[in-house]
Formats: structure tokens, sequence, C-alpha cells
């Protein structure tokens, strides 16, 4: 099968229909949240979904939700119908049912086949390119709820991309059919890549769970009400200028600040006390580095993180 060609960012001049990618049939081999919104998304591009597998209950639900009158089968069956086939399964679980797939002679030469895995890039699909696949890593860095709202934030999300030369253009038209921005990475780059989205949006979401739960404890209603300007403002700010957005006590090296902190999260809070002290030693090293805390208070301020740490 012809890899198809790029096509048009969104909202370009319209284009002659003839220059658009094939239409291709679509399954999807693990139904989690990823995969039944990438495979809607195509089908909005004019791609047609035709079979899915699911194991769970939540995932078949998903997809019958997400891909009404697709057919549920097993992964070997999705392949047996599918063009371009999306492997959505976790990271760890992607080089064995790659292996096996292959091994049973389930891949068709030809056939597309695309996970989404952050870590990896085509090397991991290496089995299937020797029957004939051809091999894309197309990343989205976005996080999934499972909902249909997942098809709408695609839109001018960047996606991870990680494909051979000669078929950087199906990987691009794909992406874009999908409302995206691809992002070339290096195969040997995919790791890092995977860790610093990882960095940001894992740990992001940790931070302010542990935030709204000591709000909730210091008596506050609506953290969430509380925390969603302070943060945006935070997160803008930080977007636009990196490290010269730091604020705060520990960029100011308000050390009796942080120890107050530190005395009050030990008594309400002991198991966010290893996090607090990590990321406020992380804060102030950059702050140093960029000029922001001055030395002869980071030394005081250093001082309270290292008892913090001895208790």
């Amino acid at each position: 099968m012809n890899a198809p060609p790029s096509a048009p960012h969104p909202g370009s001049e319209p284009v002659d229909p003839r220059d658009r990618p094939a239409r291709l049939t679509v399954g999807v081999v693990g139904a989690g949240r990823v995969g039944p919104a990438l495979a809607a998304s195509l089908q909005l591009a004019g791609h047609r979904p035709v079979a899915a597998s699911g194991v769970s209950d939540t995932s078949r639900r998903r997809a019958a939700a997400l891909l009404p009158d697709v057919p549920l089968v097993t992964p070997a069956e999705v392949l047996a119908r599918a063009e371009l086939v999306l492997l959505t399964v976790p990271d760890d679980a992607l080089p064995a049912l790659v292996g096996g797939l292959a091994e049973t002679g389930a891949v068709r030469p030809g056939q597309l086949l695309v996970h989404t895995s952050g870590r990896y890039g085509t090397a991991v699909l290496d089995p299937a390119r020797r029957a004939g696949a051809l091999p894309l890593a197309l990343h989205p860095a976005m996080t999934f709820t499972g909902t249909s709202v997942d098809v709408q934030r695609l839109a001018g999300c960047s996606f991870g991309v990680t494909a051979p030369e000669e078929l950087r253009l199906a990987a691009e038209a794909l992406v874009i059919e999908m409302g995206g921005e691809p992002e070339w990475i290096d195969e040997d780059a995919r790791p890092l890549y995977h860790a610093a989205l990882a960095l940001g949006a894992n740990h992001l979401v940790t931070l302010v769970a542990q935030s709204m739960e000591l709000l909730r404890t210091a008596g506050v209603a609506a953290p969430d009400r509380m925390l969603g300007p302070l943060l945006g403002a935070a997160l803008d700010n930080a977007l636009r200028s990196g490290d010269a957005a730091l604020t705060g006590p520990v960029a100011r090296g308000d050390a009796g600040t942080v120890a107050a902190h530190v005395t009050e999260l030990r008594k309400h809070a002991p198991g966010a006390v290893a996090g607090y002290l990590a990321m406020a030693r992380t804060t102030a090293d950059r702050a140093l580095a960029h000029g922001l805390l001055k030395p002869e208070l980071a030394e005081d301020l250093l001082g309270v993180l290292a008892e913090g740490d001895s208790r």
C-alpha cells in the first residue's frame, strides 16, 4: 500500500480532494483512553474505523461510545481488517504485543502499523517491519480522559513523531488530519522526550492534588477555585519566561517561611514533606543559577532544607 502524502494544516486554503491522503480502514488494538479517540479523529478526516480490540468492560464501553457500530474482535482480526492499525497499549506491553503479532503471521505487508507510546520510537516495531509493515511512532502529548472531549483536545496538540525517512510524509499527514502538530523526535531521544513530558504533566497532577488536600485541611471550602487562577497564571508565566517566572519563599530566600512550611507539613501531611523538600531544593538551585536567589540568603535556606531531610 502506498503511504499517504502530506496533508494541509487545518485552517489553510481548501484542498482539492485529489490531493488528500488516501482514505484508510482503521483498526485499534487496545481500546484504552487513547486509541478510540485517535480513531474517532481519523474518522472525522474521512478514514473508516473497522475493528477494535479491548479486554476490560471499561475499554469495551469506551470503544462503543467513541466508535459506535465498530465491532470488537481479537487483535489478530483487527490486523486482518485494517490498513492502518493503532497499537495503543501500555508502554511495557508493546514489545510483547508486536512480537506476538509478527510471530503469528497477523502482520500484512504494506500495512501501516502505528504505536502511540512516548517511550519508544520505531525500533520496537522491527519484528512487524520485517514482516512487511510500515512502522510509525505517533505520540500525542496530551492527557486523555477516555471521553469525546479528547477528540476536541487534539486540535493543536503536539505529537512526538518518529518515522523512517520514506514515511515522514505519511506520518505528518496522519498527525495533521487528527488536528495535531508533528514534532520530530530522533529514535534515541524518545526516552528523554517521554521523561520530560512525565516530569511536567504527571507530576503536576500530583502536586495539584496535594495542594488541594492541604487547602481543604486548612479550611478552604473550594480549593479548586482558589488554585485555578493562581496555577493558570504560574503555568502561563513559566511557559513564557522559564526560570525567570520563579517566585515564592524559596526563590526569595525566606528561610524562616520555608522552615515553617516544613513544620506544618510534618504535622498535617508527613507524606508531602519529602516532595516539598526535593522541589524546594531544585527550585533553589535553579533560582541561584539564574541570579534570582541571592547567595547570602541561599546558605540559610539550604540549611533549613538539609535539616528537614535529617529529621
